[in-house]
């Protein structure tokens, strides 16, 4: 063999351990933390990358973490913020039902991208992070370029679901517990924080910190305020106007929270065009199951659009 040979292969081989270290370095590193005054309420999100706007709102129970695959998909072409709501880690947590109302979350979406200096962006959001962005696609149009939700069916095919009194009611009993004066008291960083690793010690780790600094309460909160109630006729869901922005959509099929007979004539309530991405074999949390599916995904759709 060449000494030319050789040297390439080592060039290569150099290249490969270099690319694999720069590649396992954990999003918490990259990140810059930044916070934002809504309304006297602190409002903590981390943001990296360069270029048009996206923020991400994370759903119940999470904090800006979970977004982690996602953020370090899109950080090349993109300025990508990801925040905790309010009551989670780092985020002041106010008491009090009405702290949590669809109006006042969707206006902490509004002070991040205001703080970032722009003026719209692309939302992304899961589960409750997703009816916060459906809720601020439907309230703020000016300010949403795109909408992307992961597992959150429009929150009016969910409560026309609910209203059947059929399985979708039946599978939404925690939702009504939850919605107790109480329900916090059920709730332990333990367990949380195991439920949402996986078994990854250092996954179970950073949750039992996020959720060490979190108010159980708060979390709570967001279902007193908002989860539709029987009868299910009235309520801030059923009052949102249509949403503007085209829409990109996934759904685990195996969510037993959100069931997928929820999504039937989601485009009654959009102005745009709709794309729906189905999962099977895959619950609640897609970008966590199949991050490298929903982030080929995004970015295609958002080159696209």
């Amino acid at each position: 063999m060449s000494a030319n040979i050789s040297w390439k292969i080592l060039f290569i081989a150099f290249s490969v351990f270099l690319h694999n270290i720069l590649f396992a370095k954990d999003i918490t590193e990259l990140v810059e933390h930044r916070y934002v005054d809504s309304d006297g309420v602190s409002i903590h999100y981390a943001v990296t990358g360069n270029g048009p706007l996206i923020v991400m709102v994370h759903g119940f129970p999470d904090y800006w973490y979970t977004w982690r695959h996602q953020m370090e998909a899109l950080k090349e072409n993109y300025t990508v913020v990801a925040l905790d709501t309010r009551g989670y880690n780092l985020s002041d947590q106010p008491a009090g039902v009405d702290n949590y109302t669809l109006e006042i979350l969707v206006e902490d979406v509004a002070a991040v991208i205001r703080a970032e200096g722009e003026e719209s962006a692309t939302v992304i959001g899961h589960d409750w992070g997703g009816g916060i962005a459906w809720s601020f696609a439907a309230l703020k149009p000016e300010m949403t370029e795109r909408l992307i939700i992961l597992n959150l069916p429009h929150p009016k095919g969910l409560v026309r679901e609910l209203a059947k009194f059929q399985q979708q009611h039946e599978n939404s009993a925690y939702a009504r517990n939850f919605q107790q004066p109480n329900s916090h008291e059920n709730l332990t960083v333990e367990g949380l924080s195991a439920a949402l690793s996986g078994g990854d010690p250092n996954l179970e780790s950073a949750y039992s910190e996020a959720f060490g600094r979190s108010s159980f309460d708060s979390m709570m909160n967001y279902y007193r305020a908002n989860y539709p109630r029987e009868p299910y006729d009235s309520g801030a869901f059923l009052e949102l106007p249509e949403v503007k922005a085209p829409v990109l959509q996934f759904h685990g099929l195996n969510d037993t929270a959100l069931l997928p007979g929820a999504l039937n004539d989601t485009w009654d309530f959009l102005a745009s065009d709709w794309t729906l991405v189905t999962i099977p074999g895959v619950s609640h949390w897609p970008h966590h199951a199949v991050p490298e599916k929903v982030n080929s995904m995004i970015k295609a759709w958002l080159d696209m659009h």
